[in-house]
Order: structure tokens, then C-alpha cells, then sequence
């Protein structure tokens, strides 16, 4: 008896789709510092790190840097000595799917693409790479939001996809006096990105992520500065945990945000977090009208 595999919105896609064409790297004997300035620059999670063959090597991401900073190593300090090491490589004619299965079973968030040999280079591809994609399958949909928001219809018949349905549903906060030190530990404990600060009312008052903490780095913070000494952002992103993820993925994209925090009418009481990891991992658009949410 034959069988017929499923499809997905992802069936036939390829990485080369997907991918950013540019990829970020430095000499392994490069400092610290000047990773910090490259990821700042470009708003990347991690870069390339190469031999003296220019070869890669090692990939140094901000958790790498916030790992050193808590070691309080000196700025100047090679990335060779905190580098993760090796890349791991796709394809850009490999299936987005294989991609996807290959980021899920090493534990990484990016992957560097190859042509022939991996001295080839030709792009990166990481999970906000994805959820873009995905969302513009999602926006040229027939049962998209916006095309039924603009026809002034909404297809009751379909069952959409709120985050509620796919958000964490815990968050972990810290005091404004907790010290970057203790920040540190706690995105090391849980494996977050970032940390939700509240004041002394117990109100969220703003977020600390690793973006922010490679700062502090490179500005010379001493471990003991506390979360309100450097908050960089007092604004806390947040939706409603009824909202279509469709919409709360585009307020992410222009609010150049990797994660919103979730509430259930009252905004200070925050119920969960909503990331581009989840939406990769648990569903891409807004609605089961396909079967992209097998991804």
C-alpha cells in the first residue's frame, strides 16, 4: 500500500529561500571588543570566527560574550578563547525542512550556508530568517488576516491561531536592583534571550537582554551595576493573549523586537512570553488553513 506524505507551506522550499546572503566574521585572534561593535552594527545574534586560512572555525554569539563578561575577561581578549566550537553547515539547495531538523536536534539557533567546500560561504540562516518567510507565505494568503481585514470579512470558519496557543506560559523576572551578575545567571539558568525587570510596586518597568549586557561590556560596567543602571529599554512589548499571532508577529517586526511579553488584559501582569523561536518551532502564520504549523 502506498503512502502519501504530508505537505507543508515548507514542502519544496529551499534554504537559499530563506537565507541572508551576508555573513558576519573575524580572525579568531580578533578581541572581544570588536565582536561586540559587529553584532551591535548589524543586529546579529552571532558571527563567523576563521583561522589564519580564513577557514571557519567557531561562531561566538552573545551568549559567548555574556559568558565572558561574566568571567570578567578583558576586552581584548581573542574570540578563539570563547568561541563555540564548530559551525554547523547546511546547504543552500537543502530543504528548509532538513534545516529546521538540523537546528532542533544540535540545540543551535543559526546555521551557516555552503555552496561546495565550507570555505564557500554564502549565507546564514537563523530562526527570525524563517518566521519572515513564513509570514509572507501567511500575508499573500487568501485567509490571511489582512486580506480578509481589507475585504471586511473574517472567515468564521477558520480556526486561528492566537498566542495564547503558542506563547511560554511563565515568565521569570528579576528586581531593578538585581545586579548583572545575577541577571546573567538567571538567562543561564532558564536559556533566555532576555530578562523581564520589575520596580519596587512588583510593575514591569523594562527588559534586560543580552544585547543590552554586551554593552554594558563594551561600556566597562562592573558585574555589580544593577538591571536599572543599564536598562535600555524602559518600553516593556506586550500583547494581549488573544491576539492573532499574525498580528502580534508583525508588531514584533516593527518594533524590532525577538519577544513580547504576554498579558491577559492588565498589562503589568505579565502571564508568558511570545518569541520568533516559538513561532518557528510551534506554527508560522495565524491560522490551521494550511498545514504550516507542522513546523
Amino acid at each position: 500500500m502506498s503512502v502519501t506524505a504530508k505537505k507543508s507551506t515548507l514542502s519544496g522550499v529551499s534554504v537559499r529561500e530563506a537565507m541572508r546572503m551576508e555573513v558576519i566574521r573575524l580572525p579568531a585572534d580578533a578581541p572581544i571588543h570588536k565582536a561586540i561593535r559587529l553584532l551591535i552594527k548589524y543586529k546579529i545574534g552571532a558571527l563567523l570566527v576563521t583561522d589564519e586560512a580564513d577557514v571557519p572555525t567557531g561562531v561566538v554569539s552573545k551568549s559567548e560574550i555574556v559568558a565572558a563578561y561574566y568571567a570578567s575577561l578583558p576586552l581584548d581578549s581573542p574570540l578563539e578563547h570563547i568561541m563555540a566550537r564548530p559551525p554547523i553547515f547546511c546547504r543552500a539547495e537543502d530543504s528548509l525542512e532538513s534545516a529546521l531538523e538540523t537546528m532542533r536536534s544540535t540545540g543551535v539557533y543559526r546555521l551557516f550556508v555552503c555552496e561546495g567546500g565550507r570555505e564557500e560561504l554564502t549565507g546564514v540562516l537563523a530562526y527570525p530568517d524563517i518566521v519572515g518567510l513564513l509570514y509572507g507565505f501567511c500575508r499573500n494568503c487568501e485567509k490571511s488576516l489582512v486580506n480578509r481585514r481589507k475585504a471586511q470579512e473574517l472567515d468564521e470558519g477558520t480556526t486561528r491561531l492566537r498566542v495564547r496557543d503558542v506563547m511560554t506560559p511563565s515568565v521569570v523576572s528579576v528586581p531593578e536592583h538585581a545586579t548583572l551578575a545575577e541577571i546573567m545567571e538567571a538567562l543561564s539558568v532558564y536559556r533566555f534571550g532576555a530578562m523581564l525587570i520589575l520596580d519596587a510596586q512588583a510593575i514591569p518597568c523594562g527588559v534586560v537582554s543580552k544585547t543590552d549586557l554586551i554593552l554594558a561590556y563594551g561600556r566597562g560596567f562592573p558585574l555589580e551595576e544593577t538591571a536599572g543602571s543599564i536598562l535600555m529599554s524602559r518600553r516593556v512589548v506586550s500583547c494581549h493573549q488573544d491576539e492573532f499571532v499574525e498580528d502580534t508577529i508583525r508588531k514584533m517586526v516593527f518594533s524590532e523586537v525577538r519577544r513580547v511579553f504576554v498579558h491577559d488584559g492588565d498589562p503589568g501582569e505579565v502571564k508568558g512570553v511570545f518569541s520568533l523561536s516559538d513561532a518557528v518551532r510551534v506554527r508560522s502564520g495565524s491560522c490551521r488553513a494550511c498545514v504550516a504549523s507542522r513546523i
